[in-house]
């Protein structure tokens, strides 16, 4: 794994080349860097500022990443015009780098540092939509019964582990931590979390997998009541029907 120096070395020499490229026109650092909660672990992300040819610089920084720092591997995430490529360098080092045209380089969020360039006032990202949310736990709830009956247990683990994802979201949010990929699960009330314990699948079972959903259930059903206590009181026994009902018989 990499050390501490090895990745500031290397945060150095990706902002000495940005400088130095006459089509860079603005970096900045966002992510736990720019926030000052980097630890031992953190990657770097690194916002660029493209003025002119996007694609072209792209693919410049690109063969410079592969040629001059051994990258292994990379993958791109489109966010509206611009682009998130994000780099695998030797000892596990990870690069998520940015390429934003001059006219989309600012904060959509507080993590936000800027190193040089001119940060424009852009609308923050969208929060999780919570209607959709509810929508997604009990189709999962749903998907996850559908499946026991058929005996598709692999299926059935996915959805039941959807699920828990969902319902940590929903939570999140309404505890105003942060909600995505999970970042605000650990900032949870010790109640939820040990309530979140029994969901985890420990075999792939029939009857595991329908106690694993009964709890993932329960802990959705004590989340709409808290969320979303309009939406609980239609939903929840359709909930409680959907685990209570015996495999095989008619829910």
């Amino acid at each position: 794994m990499f050390t501490i120096e090895e990745r500031d070395r290397l945060r150095e020499r990706l902002l000495a080349r940005a400088e130095a490229d006459d089509h860079v026109v603005g970096a900045a650092f966002t992510g736990s860097l720019a926030a000052g909660e980097g630890d031992r672990w953190s990657d770097t992300d690194l916002v660029l500022a493209v003025r002119g040819d996007l694609p072209q610089t792209l693919e410049r920084w690109t063969g410079w990443l592969y040629d001059d720092l051994g990258a292994r591997h990379h993958w791109d995430l489109r966010v509206g015009a611009a682009v998130v490529r994000v780099f695998l360098l030797p000892d596990w080092l990870e690069i998520d780098l940015t390429f934003a045209p001059e006219a989309e380089f600012g904060p959509r969020g507080p993590r936000w540092r800027t190193v040089f360039g001119r940060p424009r006032p852009l609308e923050p990202f969208p929060a999780p939509d919570g209607d959709t949310l509810v929508g997604l736990l009990w189709h999962h709830a749903l998907h996850a019964r559908v499946c026991l009956e058929r005996a598709r247990w692999w299926q059935a683990e996915h959805w039941i582990s959807a699920l828990r994802d969902h319902v940590i979201t929903l939570a999140c949010l309404r505890h105003g931590h942060p909600a995505a990929y999970a970042k605000g699960a650990h900032l949870l009330p010790g109640d939820l979390s040990t309530a979140l314990e029994p969901t985890l699948v420990r075999s792939l079972t029939a009857t595991e997998l329908q106690r694993a959903l009964a709890a993932t259930v329960g802990v959705v059903t004590a989340e709409l009541h808290r969320s979303r206590p309009e939406l609980a009181l239609r939903l929840a026994p359709m909930l409680d029907e959907l685990v209570n009902t015996a495999p095989g018989k008619s829910c």
